[in-house]
């Protein structure tokens, strides 16, 4: 959602997965904060969809790059259709859940769920859990006692590209697909429906936890910020995942570019033309993932043609 304001490894099991989902659900917003238009000239920002472009290339490229670490931990895709339709109705229960809890519960569960999987990330990748535990630890003590927006922003950053790692290999395609459609129909419910998505999201801010990257516009300047949630930086980073897993690295970047593409002509809308305080951003990364499936098959039958 939009704001305008070689040791044993441990599998990816149930627990895992419903930590990952909660910290997913929790992050799945983006905010708009009101502003004032400038005059009669439009807004305009950059700042925002090239951060979305630009972490979701490299998450591709780390991706690429730790595939052989990867692979041999989730050896197999592991969810089926029915498996990614019953996440997103657990998300969405989730959501509902969040928006009648306590803030001090949720801010419990969220570091908990952040910490977690931090360790287990560092400990996949360096084999050594006295190494993993400093992450968590560190990501605590800052949280608690030198947190700022520069500390929030790159560790929203840091949470959405290890949760891409986390879950892209636990997809097929097809339920991904399932997985990216259901749950842009759950966030346009959440949020134009419900109203759940935002209550939830007004909670994060409010405790500043980093299920939300906040950015200032450029050129044009408004009032406060623009932010972008942690979920939609997952979601752009698995599609593109998959996609280059299908299709090949290449693939996955230009679904990363012509998702940056599409938020930025759709953030333009946006600032200009509010709808509300809200806006469900997986509408936008599902139809820049499409968009550059779209250009990849087109570049295929020119070659094939070219042959």
């Amino acid at each position: 959602m939009i704001k305008i304001c070689n040791g044993e490894h441990p599998s990816p099991g149930r627990l895992h997965t419903f930590l990952a989902t909660l910290i997913i659900c929790c992050a799945d917003h983006l905010p708009q904060y009101s502003q004032e238009p400038c005059g009669n000239l439009m807004i305009v920002d950059i700042v925002l969809p090239l951060v979305l472009c630009f972490t979701t290339i490299s998450t591709v490229l780390l991706d690429h790059r730790l595939q052989d670490r990867l692979g041999s931990v989730f050896k197999q895709a592991s969810f089926r259709i029915r498996d990614a339709a019953m996440m997103v109705v657990v998300m969405g229960i989730m959501v509902t859940i969040m928006a009648f809890v306590p803030q001090e519960a949720i801010q419990v569960l969220v570091l908990a769920g952040f910490s977690f999987l931090l360790f287990i990330i560092v400990y996949i990748l360096l084999d050594r859990w006295y190494l993993a535990a400093l992450p968590p630890i560190g990501f605590v003590w800052l949280y608690l006692q030198w947190w700022n927006l520069i500390f929030l922003n790159i560790f929203a950053i840091t949470f959405a590209v290890l949760i891409s790692f986390y879950m892209a290999r636990l997809f097929s395609w097809k339920a991904v697909t399932v997985f990216a459609a259901l749950l842009t129909i759950m966030d346009v419910i959440q949020v134009f429906g419900t109203g759940y998505m935002g209550t939830s999201a007004e909670k994060m801010i409010q405790l500043r936890l980093p299920t939300l990257i906040l950015v200032p516009t450029f050129p044009s300047k408004i009032s406060g910020y623009v932010g972008l949630g942690l979920g939609d930086l997952f979601l752009a980073g698995l599609l593109s995942i998959q996609a280059a897993l299908k299709y090949g690295r290449r693939t996955g970047i230009l679904s990363a570019g012509t998702i940056g593409i599409t938020f930025f002509i759709f953030e333009i809308v946006l600032l200009n033309y509010p709808s509300g305080r809200y806006f469900p951003a997986t509408v936008i990364i599902a139809g820049g993932w499409l968009s550059g499936l779209g250009v990849h098959s087109l570049l295929e039958t020119i070659r094939q043609h070219r042959q």
